[in-house]
């Protein structure tokens, strides 16, 4: 092709592209630099310090623009937690295709579910603050947390169902011991902000998977992937 084939095609492309595309790719810009900026400032200053000027000054746009995507700083946090969401939904269905073995898998999805921006204390602290937040933000965050529960049932189940994961007890059941777990042990290592979260997640999952392996089987020693300074 001709270099001057080349810029006639590419002009064709850019006509091509309609101002409705070009406005909607910059809304999902906008919005991505609101909420990443936010994230970053309350990992900085922590949730009640940030306001949305330091949000709307971090994303390079005026305050009221802010307004037009979120209905305030609390529902960054939920946008957080869809996001938290979607790599579970992402990492289950992962699960069921490569048919990884469940305590592998298990013990993998809590060190994945708490890297950055989950690794920060303050982001944690925040999460917390949201549940306690306005009436509407905190009914949006116990939906959120349904929704997760019925994910981790899912998974539950699909271990169960490949006998690696006890049958005696209802998935759900177990689904909430697993959640609470990680939870809790999150909300603790907040409190301190160490470099200990992933040695907390694997001490954690250990003593969880002693009580998970199917009945009349020893659970495997599972060997550390974590030194105490991780």
């Amino acid at each position: 092709m001709s270099r001057q084939s080349k810029l006639i095609s590419r002009d064709n492309a850019s006509a091509s592209t309609s101002p409705s595309d070009r406005r909607q790719r910059r809304s999902a810009d906008i919005r991505e630099r609101l909420f990443h900026g936010a994230l970053e400032l309350f990992a900085q200053k922590g949730f009640s310090e940030t306001t949305v000027e330091d949000i709307t000054e971090a994303a390079d746009v005026g305050k009221g623009t802010f307004f037009n995507y979120f209905p305030s700083k609390d529902h960054i946090l939920l946008a957080f937690g869809e996001m938290q969401l979607s790599k579970l939904e992402a990492a289950i269905e992962m699960a069921r295709r490569t048919g990884e073995p469940m305590p592998e898998f298990l013990r993998a999805l809590g060190v994945r579910m708490t890297q950055e921006p989950t690794r920060n204390p303050a982001i944690i602290r925040a999460l917390l603050q949201a549940y306690l937040s306005t009436t509407p933000v905190r009914a949006a965050m116990m939906d959120l947390q349904r929704r997760i529960h019925s994910l981790h049932t899912q998974m539950i189940q699909l271990g169960q169902d490949r006998g690696e994961i006890r049958n005696d007890l209802p998935a759900a059941e177990i689904a909430q011991v697993f959640r609470q777990t990680i939870f809790g042990t999150l909300l603790i290592w907040s409190l301190y902000g160490d470099a200990t979260l992933h040695s907390r997640i694997e001490t954690a999952f250990n003593l969880l998977w002693s009580g998970l392996a199917p009945r009349g089987n020893s659970p495997p020693l599972l060997a550390p992937w974590f030194t105490s300074g991780d």
